[in-house]
Parts: C-alpha cells; structure tokens; sequence
C-alpha cells in the first residue's frame, strides 16, 4: 500500500456489524421464548404418544405415519384446499377489480371506503362467526331475504347441510379477506406512475386492457402479499369453523386440520397426534409461503 494513502476497511461503514446484531437481540430473545421454543417443545411431543395427563411412551415417527395414513386428516386438508379458493383467490380477484374501479372513478371519501372495506379485518372472528351464524339460521336474514324476493325454495339451513356448510363458511372468508386485499392494492395503485395509465389510453386501451397490461403487472409485490397473507389465514382457520357449525359438522364436512388440532389434544386425548399434525401444518404453511415468495419474488425480477 503506498505511503500516506489511508487504508480502506474491508467491512461496511459505520458501526461494526456486530452492533448490528446487538440491536436486534431482545427482538430476538423474545421470537425466542414465545415462537421457537414452543414450535420446538411441539415438534417434541409429537414424538410421543401422550394423552397429556399420564405418562408419555416414545412413539417415534409413528404419529406422523399415522397422519399419513388417516382418511379423516385427508377429508380436513382437502376442506382446507376449498376453503384457500374463498379465502384467498377470490378475495385477491375481488380486491383487484374493487381497487381498479375505485381509483378509476375518483370516488370522493375513499377514507370512509378504505376503513368500510377494512372493518371485518379488525373485528374478531368470534365475533364475525356469531354474526354469520344468526344470518345463516333457517329464520336468518338470508333465507328471510330469499322469501321476500320469491326464492323461498333455495332457502335452506345452510349450516346444518353439509352440501353448503363448507360453502357458507367459505364466503363468510370471502367476506373477511376481500377488504385487506381492497386496501393493499389500492394503496398499490397510488403509486404507479400516472404515465403509465396516460400512454395506455393514448394506445387506445380500454378498462379491461388497461387493467390487464398496467394494472395487474405493476400490482405483483401486492398481489404476493395479499395472497401470502389470505393463504395463511385458510390454513390456520379455526375459529369459523368452532363458532359458525357444531364439531366440524354436519358429519365433519367443515373440519380442517386446525379444528383436529383442537379435537385430538382437548377431546381425544391425543396430544402427541395433535402435536404431529401442529407441526405438519407448520412446515406446509412455511412451504407455501416460501413458494408463494418466490414466484411473486421471481414476477419482479422480470
């Protein structure tokens, strides 16, 4: 190195990495304590066959081989694969025609839509199943509505067939979910460059190929999201399923693998089970995640 010249540092500027990590530890210590210890000590009485009061006996992979092998545990995940359509593919289409036509007509008060089309996020699912339950009574609203209209024949008890039990607690995701996408993808659309809208109509674009061409390609980061977000939420449903139908039913028609969680470590006595199927929902939820991270990651890299 030649004489005078000052001697450049092989590390980044600043504070030393090592700062770095410091900063980060109570966030760190906390994730810690409160998501992979439990994660952890989950993934280990999975490994027992435990009914949670008496002594566990070493199970092995058993648990899981018997996960495998359960039909009933097939019948929840392909419920759960029904209820990913209402809680996130049409939410996410909804949202997306809903944001385009919202910024498209200027509507005045787009604070009162923004907070309207929010509000079922903020509300809790006990709450909104209860809601929901009383709307899908024989006597409910939507039967009531459908007899007043002349369509006293489609009325039916919509949780107690499990026809349309599934269905019914479907759109009431449906319901939940659309506004969350409403508002990431409007707040998506304020930031794409009005030349962009401006050159596509010169083009002669209409509504429908300005939303294809412009729209949708510059709304991929949000679309990820949401669909992240909307796709966890069906996976993990529990809550509308306990509230809204009685045990999964009618004839377990409506349980998913978060309900089995629930049923197998309080009601069976089956918490080395419960634990397997926990942590089997865990690493599917990862997977999908990750999946649905790097498609949206790969979109932009385009």
């Amino acid at each position: 190195m030649p004489p005078g010249k000052p001697r450049r540092s092989a590390g980044p500027p600043g504070e030393p990495r090592r700062v770095a990590y410091l900063y980060l530890l109570p966030a760190l210590v906390v994730n810690a304590l409160f998501l992979l210890f439990p994660l952890g000590r989950g993934a280990w009485i999975s490994l027992f066959d435990w009914d949670g009061l008496t002594l566990g006996h070493w199970a092995g992979w058993d648990n899981y081989r018997a996960l495998v092998a359960d039909a009933g545990l097939r019948a929840a995940f392909g419920h759960v694969a029904v209820l990913l359509v209402f809680f996130s593919a049409l939410p996410i289409a909804i949202g997306l025609v809903l944001a385009t036509a919202l910024h498209r007509a200027r509507v005045r008060g787009m604070a009162f839509f923004r907070t309207a089309l929010f509000l079922p996020q903020v509300v809790a699912m006990v709450v909104v199943g209860v809601a929901w339950r009383g709307i899908y009574a024989p006597d409910g609203a939507l039967n009531g509505a459908l007899r007043a209209l002349g369509l006293g024949s489609w009325a039916t008890s919509w949780l107690g067939d499990s026809d349309t039990a599934l269905v019914a607690v479907g759109f009431v995701g449906t319901w939940v979910q659309s506004g969350l996408a409403v508002v990431l993808f409007l707040g998506g659309i304020g930031r794409i460059p009005r030349e962009l809208f401006e050159a596509a109509r010169l083009d002669g674009a209409g509504a429908l190929r300005e939303f294809r061409s412009v729209v949708v390609p510059s709304l991929r980061a949000e679309i990820g999201v949401a669909a992240t977000l909307t796709t966890i939420a069906a996976l993990r449903t529990f809550d509308l399923v306990y509230v809204m139908t009685p045990q999964g039913g009618p004839g377990r028609s409506t349980t998913v693998p978060a309900y089995e969680i629930y049923h197998r470590a309080f009601h069976s006595g089956q918490v080395g089970s419960a634990a397997a199927l926990g942590v089997a929902l865990t690493a599917l939820s990862f997977l999908v995640t990750m999946g649905i991270g790097r498609l949206a990651g790969g979109e932009r890299a385009r």
